[in-house]
């Protein structure tokens, strides 16, 4: 195994871990507000990491589509995630209390 191919499958093992994550916060936070933040962030960086990891393949017309791919979903996952959060606000979805909320 060479060195591109060890941290190819790191960068992939560690996107997936972020995705994880993310799909763990938005069960844990309490409220809608919480739950889109944490399925935009996670979302944004795990997918940031799987693409540098096509960078490690050698593949660049594979590479250049995954940048695509990926330009157009880090442009419209934190634009999708605002207009839900906005659409949530006007609908009058409350936030949740810091003190009410499980520890």
């Amino acid at each position: 195994m060479t060195v591109w191919e060890i941290a190819g499958e790191a960068l992939v093992l560690l996107g997936l871990v972020v995705l994880t994550i993310g799909v763990l916060g938005m069960l844990r936070m309490p409220d809608v507000y919480g739950q889109a933040h944490a399925a935009s962030k996670g979302g944004v960086v795990g997918l940031v990491l799987l693409l540098a990891a096509t960078l490690t393949l050698g593949d660049w017309a594979m590479t250049a589509r995954a940048v695509l791919i990926g330009a157009v979903l880090l442009v419209t996952m934190p634009v999708a995630s605002h207009v839900v959060l906005r659409a949530a606000a006007a609908r009058g979805e409350p936030m949740a209390d810091p003190d009410t909320v499980d520890e």
